[in-house]
């Protein structure tokens, strides 16, 4: 290339340069959101102090809902497919970020030709022509329709590992819930299988009574109905067992069964340590990843709108080209012909009915969107947090009064059997005591399983879930042979 070609193309990279400094549309900053200065229904046990959001559910002091939230973490699918979206956010990213860059094709041709002599010798010549250059183009990003793609691209990164973050925050939520519950309703299955035995043993001695001329088949009627009764709840339970134990084999990413043997053996229902900090509201801003998201995806559509305006400015490109041709492929480069050229475009928008201009307003309209989408996520964060603190504040009242209750009756029960024996009181007494007895015990079980299951809703409302690393490199599918090859 000549002296005067290369001060061309440096002349134009200079101009490009220059040019390529400034952008179109709104330049992002994040809406300033307020929200209260303390939570309005906090109590001794759930403080403003500091909350310890990372790894709340190992506080339970259960190993084996560790694991499970582990096994979890690791194989569950929408986990997996929130890191497929990761990739491919990062994939967007490169791609956006290389129309910043020129562009250089390289091309290789070879023709063989014959000319033809004269009509009465048929004889002709043949020759051959070898020729290879390169194409270059480069659209200078005049007014930051690029920048603001690659802007909007970064942005998707964000989002798109905000996402993953929430799928977390929503499985490890889910795992711990439905543990909870499963070890609740064997709990209460076991309620009920020895309150049954213990109501079919009265209703056994109900019978001798009955044959001795003792007692009469309306009490006998009554202790057998009431031992079928309670016998009929067990059913209806291990149906509710089971399914939980099944939602737990599919969010650890396994068939439904996979875990019923292994939960099958009964345990204790985790119950949380007290006190449990929550905060201040502000925090939410910086921990719930649902409204991190919402606020990555607001910034996203703001440079959108750059990126829509600055299709209705000029844009200029810069294109150039290197050719050289020779008879023998050797002389390529040496005894060849070379031809080059290179100079800018411009495309000026001069009419298009309104279909640019229209554009911006529909990214302008999608932005207002997402801001209000931003707003409405912290309003429902804020909203989630307060009922989560109300149940848990409250049901810690109830379930200390349930647990008084449950003893009161079954002292209750005791005293009625006793009186019975003397024939203080009726065999309708000793029945209802124990009947009272059986459902004041049931619903302290209920009790316990709601007051873990709040303190979670809690710890998800705050933010907190997973705080280790993630990794999202690997891909679900691996394929092989992808060059190029012949195909069966």
């Amino acid at each position: 290339m000549s002296k005067t070609a290369l001060k061309s193309v440096g002349a134009g990279l200079l101009i490009a340069g220059l040019l390529s400094g400034c952008a179109v549309g709104p330049d992002y900053q994040q809406p300033n959101i307020s929200v209260p200065g303390r939570w309005s229904n906090t109590s001794q046990a759930t403080p403003s102090g500091v909350p310890q959001l990372a790894y709340w559910w190992t506080r339970l002091n259960d190993p084996e809902l560790n694991q499970l939230i582990e096994i979890a973490i690791n194989n569950n699918l929408d986990v997996r497919s929130a890191k497929a979206r990761v990739r491919e956010a990062r994939a967007s990213y490169k791609q956006t970020t290389a129309s910043l860059f020129p562009s250089l094709d390289g091309s290789a041709a070879v023709t063989r030709s014959k000319s033809t002599g004269s009509s009465s010798t048929g004889s002709g010549n043949y020759s051959t022509v070898w020729n290879g250059g390169f194409d270059a183009a480069w659209e200078i990003d005049l007014f930051g329709a690029n920048r603001r793609a690659k802007e909007a691209a970064k942005y998707g990164i964000d989002a798109a590992e905000e996402d993953l973050r929430s799928t977390l925050l929503t499985l490890i939520g889910d795992v711990a819930t439905n543990y909870v519950e499963a070890r609740g309703f064997q709990q209460r299955i076991h309620l009920a299988q020895r309150t049954a035995k213990s109501q079919w043993d009265t209703a056994e001695l109900t019978q001798k009574r009955f044959d001795a001329g003792t007692s009469s088949g309306v009490d006998l009627a009554n202790a057998k109905g009431q031992a079928a009764s309670t016998e009929a709840a067990i059913p209806t339970l291990k149906t509710s067992l089971a399914a939980a134990q099944h939602r737990l084999g599919v969010l650890t990413g396994q068939e439904p069964t996979a875990l019923t043997k292994q939960l099958n053996k009964s345990s204790r229902i985790p119950v949380p340590r007290i006190p449990i900090p929550a905060g201040v509201p502000a925090n939410i801003l910086l921990t719930r990843p649902d409204v991190r998201l919402a606020e990555r995806q607001l910034a996203q559509a703001t440079a959108q709108i750059g990126e829509a305006e600055a299709a209705r400015y000029p844009s200029i490109s810069l294109t150039g080209d290197i050719g050289t041709s020779a008879s023998d492929f050797g002389d390529l480069g040496k005894n060849s012909s070379i031809s080059w050229s290179f100079g800018p475009s411009l495309s000026v928008p001069i009419f298009n009915a309104g279909k640019l201009a229209a554009a911006v307003e529909v990214t302008k309209a999608q932005r207002d969107q997402y801001f209000l989408a931003y707003k409405a996520s912290v309003l429902e964060a804020l909203e989630d947090v307060e009922n989560a603190l109300v149940g848990f504040n409250q049901e810690r009242r109830r379930l200390s009064s349930q647990r008084q209750s449950a003893q009161s009756y079954k002292k209750a029960a005791e005293l009625s059997r006793s009186l019975y024996t003397t024939g203080a009181v009726s065999f309708l007494d000793v029945l209802d005591a124990e009947r009272s007895t059986y459902s004041a015990e049931d619903t302290l079980i209920q009790s316990r399983v709601l007051l873990t299951t709040y303190y979670i809703f809690l710890q998800k409302a705050l933010g907190g879930g997973w705080n280790g690393e993630v990794e999202t490199s690997t891909p679900e599918v691996v394929d092989t042979n992808t060059g190029p090859h012949f195909q069966n």
